[in-house]
C-alpha cells in the first residue's frame, strides 16, 4: 500500500455564516480508529442541506467543522477490529483495500475520510465514482421519499418544486420510471426543457405563471396526489390549493426559509398528510444539537433499510 498523508485538505468553517465564512483548511490525517475504514475520496456532492449547516438553521456543536454529506472514493485502510471483521453484514460487503465505496456520512468535504464501515458502501465494478459520488444523499433521499413519504406509483400526478436542481431532476426521472405523471416548477425557459429531458410532463414556471392555478388546470380540478417541495415559507400555502384530497404534502427543504408553525387543523378540509422526513441519520465528524437528530424520522437506520436502498439506487443507474 502506498503511503499515506500526514495531513488532509478540507472545506471547512470556523463559525456559521455567508459564503465567505468557507475556507480551505489542511488537517491532521484522520486518527486509526480498529472498527473504522480510511476512504481516499475522488469527488463529493455540494447540496443545498451544505448550506442549512453553514448558516446556523441546523446547529452545529463543534468547530472548525467540515461539512458534507456524501462522498464516492477508495478504501485505502481496512478495520482490524476482530468484532467487526466477524460482523455477517461487513463480511458481505466484501471491503478490500481499493475498493470503491459510497459514504453516507457528516463532514465529506476533505481528501481522506475515517468511517465507521456501516456508512459506507460498495459501489458496483461498472459504476464510476464521479456517478456514485451523487447515489449518497440525493439518489437516496428521492428513493426513500417517493417510497416512503409518498409511494409514487403507476397513474399518480405528482407536483415537484424546483424541479431542475439535483434532487428535483432524479425526482422526475424516478418519477417517470414509476408511471406517474410529473408536474415541476422551475424559474426560466431553459431550466424547463432540462427538466423535460428528465421526465417532466409539465413545467411550469413560477415566475410567470400561477402554480395552483396552472397545476388544476392540468389536472382538471382535481389537484396532485402528491407535492414535494424543497421551497418551504414561500410555496407553503399554495400547496394546500393544488393538492386534491386524501393528498400528501412532503416537506423536503427551506430554500425560501422554513415554514412558520402551523395548526393541524388546516390538514382537515381535504384529509391532507402533511411529512418533513430525513432519509438518514446524520451522524459523523460534525456533531450536529442531539435534539435535531431526535426530531428526524429517518427512514435508513438498521443495516437491512441502507442495504435494500443502496441496492435498489445501483440497480437504476
Amino acid at each position: 500500500m502506498a503511503s499515506l498523508p500526514s495531513t488532509v485538505q478540507a472545506v471547512s468553517i470556523q463559525k456559521t455564516g455567508d459564503f465567505d465564512v468557507i475556507e480551505k483548511a489542511t488537517l491532521p490525517f484522520p486518527k486509526e480508529v480498529p472498527g473504522n475504514l480510511v476512504v481516499k475520496v475522488d469527488y463529493f456532492g455540494v447540496n443545498f442541506i451544505d448550506t442549512y449547516f453553514r448558516k446556523g438553521m441546523y446547529p452545529l456543536k463543534d468547530f472548525p467543522a467540515v461539512l458534507g454529506m456524501e462522498a464516492a472514493g477508495t478504501v485505502v485502510v481496512l478495520p482490524t477490529d476482530e468484532k467487526v471483521l466477524n460482523d455477517p453484514d461487513f463480511k458481505k460487503r466484501n471491503y478490500t483495500i481499493g475498493s470503491k465505496v459510497i459514504v453516507n456520512n457528516m463532514g465529506v468535504h476533505q481528501t481522506y475520510l475515517s468511517i465507521p464501515w456501516s456508512k459506507a458502501h460498495p459501489v458496483p465494478a461498472s459504476v464510476d465514482t464521479k456517478i456514485a459520488a451523487a447515489a449518497g444523499l440525493q439518489a437516496l433521499t428521492a428513493l426513500t421519499f417517493f417510497t416512503e413519504a409518498y409511494n409514487v406509483k403507476q397513474g399518480d400526478v405528482i407536483l415537484i418544486h424546483t424541479v431542475a436542481g439535483g434532487l428535483g431532476l432524479l425526482m422526475a426521472q424516478l418519477g417517470k420510471y414509476r408511471g406517474a405523471t410529473v408536474i415541476g416548477t422551475t424559474s426560466t425557459k431553459e431550466k424547463a426543457e432540462i427538466a423535460k429531458a428528465h421526465g417532466a410532463d409539465h413545467v411550469i414556471l413560477y415566475t410567470s405563471e400561477n402554480t395552483a392555478e396552472r397545476v388544476l388546470e392540468l389536472t382538471k380540478g382535481e389537484g396532485v396526489h402528491a407535492v414535494f417541495d424543497g421551497v418551504g415559507k414561500d410555496t407553503f400555502e399554495d400547496n394546500f390549493k393544488l393538492l386534491r384530497r386524501k393528498g400528501t404534502f412532503v416537506s423536503v427543504g427551506n430554500a425560501s426559509g422554513p415554514i412558520a408553525p402551523f395548526s393541524p387543523i388546516k390538514l382537515i378540509e381535504k384529509n391532507l398528510k402533511f411529512l418533513r422526513p430525513s432519509y438518514v441519520v446524520v451522524i459523523g465528524t460534525v456533531k450536529i444539537d442531539t435534539n435535531l437528530l431526535g426530531r428526524m424520522p429517518n427512514y435508513i437506520v438498521t443495516p437491512e433499510e441502507s442495504n435494500r436502498y443502496v441496492t435498489e439506487v445501483f440497480d437504476l443507474i
